[in-house]
């Protein structure tokens, strides 16, 4: 071989390793497809269920952004444990749940400082509220058992025996607990007859 056929040669293999060094070898991209199939049916479960739940904790929170805020982090959560909750029957329940939780925390801390603000400064009395409260006043002014019952039931259509099952109580005590709230909404309301669905 002379020298223009080794320059040549030379040439064309550097041109080659330029072009492996460039893209992951075949075993890395098959590594890599296989790391992210376990992955693959989160996409659809996220779309099939961000929009209730979020719907549900913002009618707990009170404000959209928290709530999506409170959704998003309870996700991914999820998707960290994936493997795992995605054996469950009902892996919503599960993210629910844990969105549910952080947003109890956040009211809590939430109350915690506004005591901690009032004490700071003086009180200031309100006028009188208007006739009319909307219903994200009304559930506001719920107590928390009772507030979270009526939505799990009303938003996320979920049965006193379902609610009770991801509350760990008794079917009876989630019955006691939307009467009562509904009873609530009815007076905060100004509703004579709130319809009773069971």
């Amino acid at each position: 071989m002379g020298a223009i056929g080794l320059i040549a040669t030379t040439s064309e293999s550097r041109n080659l390793m330029t072009v492996r060094s460039q893209s992951p070898p075949l075993g890395m991209r098959d590594a890599a497809r296989a790391v992210a199939e376990p992955y693959a049916d989160f996409d659809d479960f996220y779309a099939a269920n961000v929009g209730p739940i979020t719907a549900q904790i913002r009618a707990y929170v009170g404000d959209l952004s928290e709530a999506e805020d409170l959704v998003a982090d309870a996700f991914v959560k999820a998707l960290a444990r994936w493997k795992t909750i995605s054996a469950y029957d009902n892996p919503a329940t599960w993210v629910r749940r844990v969105a549910w939780n952080l947003a109890t925390n956040r009211l809590r801390r939430g109350a915690v400082l506004r005591r901690l603000l009032q004490r700071q400064r003086p009180a200031h009395v309100q006028g009188p509220q208007p006739d009319r409260i909307d219903l994200g006043q009304a559930l506001a002014g719920l107590n928390e058992r009772h507030r979270k019952a009526v939505i799990l039931h009303y938003l996320a259509d979920m049965t006193a025996v379902e609610i009770a099952e991801q509350e760990g109580v008794a079917a009876a005590t989630v019955r006691s607990w939307l009467t009562r709230g509904r009873a609530a909404l009815a007076e905060r309301l100004s509703i004579d007859a709130f319809e009773e669905q069971q």
